[in-house]
C-alpha cells in the first residue's frame, strides 16, 4: 500500500509548525533541573545541535516556573512546559512566554482554573497538547468493561479505547471553551496497546497526533521498541510529532528518532551507515572499522550514505547505492563511491581514507552548492 499520510490541522509552536503539510518533527526533553536555567539551556542547545526541533521541560513546581522567564527568551528552539495538576504553573509558563503547554485538563480539578489557562493560553496563541499515558489513566467504570466485553473486545482493545475516551473527554473540556489548538498524545509501554490507542485516535478527528512509547527503557531495548512502535503508526500515515523515551542522555533520543524516519524515507539528517553483519569471510576487525565510523558520522549533519563491507569481492557491488564506503580485505580496503573503486589502502589507513573520501564529497556538494547560487545570482543585461 502507498504511503499516504493522515491530514491534520496545522498547529504552531512557535516557529515550528505540527501537523498540515509541514514534515514529521521531532522533539526530546530535558534531563536537568529546570530550575538551574544554565543547566537546561546547555542540554537544550545540546539537542538542538544534533536536530531536536521542540524541546520540552518539566515545570514541578514554581521555582521551576519562575525559572522559565531566564529559559524561554534564550533556548533555540521552542519550549513546552510540561504541567501536572496545579494550573497557576501553566498560568506562570504562559506568562514566560512558553511556546506549548502539555497537559491533562482532567487532573486540574476546577473548571474555572482549566478555564483561566485556555483563555489565557487562547490569547498568546499557545497550543495545549493533550497528553494521556496508560499509567495515569483513571479507573475504567463497570459500565464500560461491560460495553467492550459484549463487543468481545481484547484486553489490548479495552485498555487502547479506554485511553482515546480519556483524551476525548479532555479534548472536550478544551472544544467547550472554543479553543481548538490542540495536539494529542496516547502513550503507552506496550506497543500493541499505543499503535492500537493511535489508530482509534486518527479516525475520530484532524488534530495532530504526538507519538511515543512512554518509558522505552535503556537505549538498546527502548530503540527497538520505538522503532516498531512510531515506525508502524508513521508508515501507516499516522502521526505529526515524535518524542522517543529513552533512559540515557536526550540527546540520544534525537538520534533514534531521526534514524527511524529516515529508515522510512520520511526525513533526511545526517548521515546514514550500511554495514554488514560480518561471516567467515571477514579477515579484518570490522566491529571495530563500523564502529568507528558510526562514531564520526554522527557528528556529520548533511545527509550521506556510507558503507562499511568486510567483503572486499562483493563489497562495493552490495553497497552500490552508498554515497561512499570500504570494502575490507586481508589486512588492505578498498574505498570506492557509488560502487566504483577510487582508491586501495592498508588496513590502518581505512578509517582516516574513509573519513577524507566523506568529508570530500561533503565539499564538493557545497561547492556545486555555492556554484549554482553564483550562477542564480549573475544578473542579466540586455544588449
Amino acid at each position: 500500500m502507498a504511503y499516504q499520510r493522515r491530514k491534520t490541522r496545522p498547529v504552531w509552536v512557535g516557529d515550528v509548525q505540527i501537523g498540515g503539510d509541514a514534515p514529521i518533527v521531532v522533539q526530546s526533553m530535558t534531563t536537568t533541573d529546570t530550575r538551574d536555567p544554565e543547566a537546561t539551556l546547555r542540554q537544550i542547545h545540546e539537542l538542538a545541535d544534533v536536530g531536536c526541533e521542540i524541546v520540552r521541560v518539566a515545570v514541578p513546581d514554581r521555582i521551576a516556573a519562575a525559572a522559565l522567564a531566564d529559559i524561554v527568551p534564550r533556548s533555540p528552539i521552542p519550549v513546552v512546559a510540561d504541567i501536572h495538576f496545579e494550573h497557576t504553573l501553566a498560568l506562570k509558563a504562559l506568562e514566560a512566554g512558553v511556546h506549548k503547554l502539555r497537559l491533562n485538563p482532567g487532573n486540574i480539578r476546577k473548571p474555572e482554573e482549566v478555564r483561566e489557562v485556555v483563555q489565557k493560553a487562547k490569547e498568546r496563541g499557545v497550543p495545549i497538547r493533550i497528553g494521556v499515558n496508560f499509567g495515569s489513566l483513571p479507573p475504567m467504570t463497570r459500565e464500560f468493561v461491560d460495553e467492550m466485553a459484549a463487543r468481545g473486545a481484547t484486553q489490548t482493545e479495552l485498555i487502547a479505547e479506554h485511553m482515546v475516551r480519556t483524551a476525548l473527554s479532555h479534548v472536550k473540556i478544551l472544544e467547550d471553551l472554543d479553543f481548538g489548538d490542540i495536539v494529542i498524545s496516547l502513550k503507552a509501554f506496550e506497543v500493541p496497546v499505543m499503535i492500537e490507542a493511535y489508530r482509534r485516535m486518527a479516525k475520530l478527528n484532524d488534530y495532530p497526533l504526538h507519538l511515543g512509547v512512554t518509558e522505552a527503557g535503556t537505549p538498546k531495548a527502548g530503540a527497538i521498541r520505538s522503532a516498531i512502535g512510531i515506525g508502524t503508526l508513521l508508515q501507516e500515515g499516522i502521526g505529526d510529532t515524535i518524542r522517543v523515551s529513552l533512559t540515557t542522555d536526550p540527546v540520544e533520543e534525537v538520534w533514534v528518532a531521526y534514524e527511524i524516519l529516515k529508515t522510512l524515507g520520511l526525513r533526511e539528517r545526517g548521515a546514514t551507515l550500511v554495514a554488514c553483519p560480518t561471516c567467515g569471510r571477514v579477515e579484518v576487525d570490522l566491529f571495530r572499522l563500523a564502529n568507528e565510523i558510526d562514531e564520526y558520522l554522527r557528528t556529520v549533519k548533511e545527509p550521506i550514505k556510507v558503507a562499511v563491507m568486510g567483503c572486499v569481492v562483493n563489497g562495493p557491488g552490495e553497497a552500490r547505492d552508498s554515497d561512499v564506503g570500504v570494502a575490507a580485505g586481508r589486512g588492505k580496503g578498498v574505498i570506492f563511491r557509488k560502487g566504483k573503486i577510487v582508491r586501495r589502502v592498508e588496513e590502518h589507513e581505512i578509517v582516516p581514507a574513509l573519513k577524507e573520501e566523506i568529508e570530500a564529497i561533503l565539499a564538493e556538494r557545497r561547492s556545486g552548492s555555492a556554484q549554482a547560487r553564483r550562477e542564480i545570482s549573475i544578473p542579466i543585461i540586455a544588449d
